[in-house]
């Protein structure tokens, strides 16, 4: 494996996309989501390493997965270029879907929502439950709307049939 995909934080994309959504995060719940101290690239490396997910899609209609953190790709089975090529409504199961584009919308009004809980599914099918979940929108330096991330530190496998 090349060192970027085994350290994606060291690529210039990364870091930058980064510090999108840290910044839109402290912008919209004014407060951090990790510690901001030392580089963007440390940055990227924590928010990267962190023990709770961070997942964001782009701004398309149909918006594809273009950030997931290890926990994330561990939760939903992929490694990063499958994710960045995954459309983020397939996060959920067909039944879940209308559920989740109204959650989406109500990100896109409200700039944040910090109460989702839901069910999704991962690569290989297993469904998990998702508490507390924090979505926001990603606004860059000027302003412009840039796709949403989500956040949560709360889920559980869950059964078949369940």
């Amino acid at each position: 494996m090349s060192m970027n995909v085994d350290r994606p934080w060291l690529k210039r994309n990364w870091i930058q996309h980064t510090q999108l959504m840290l910044d839109s995060y402290q912008k919209y719940l004014g407060e951090e989501l990790i510690s901001r101290e030392g580089s963007a690239e440390q940055q990227a490396q924590r928010l990267f390493e962190a023990p709770f997910v961070v997942v964001s899609h782009d701004k398309r209609p149909d918006p594809t997965l273009n950030y997931g953190n290890a926990t994330a790709l561990e939760l939903w089975e992929m490694d990063i270029k499958t994710l960045c090529a995954t459309p983020s409504r397939m996060t959920a199961e067909p039944v879940h879907r209308d559920e989740r584009k109204q959650l989406l919308k109500r990100t896109t009004n409200n700039g944040y929502v910090d109460d989702y809980s839901g069910i999704r599914i991962s690569s290989t099918g297993k469904r998990f439950f998702i508490a507390k979940a924090t979505v926001w929108n990603l606004i860059d330096f000027k302003n412009n709307y840039q796709g949403q991330a989500a956040t949560f530190s709360e889920w559980r496998m869950l059964e078949e049939g369940e």
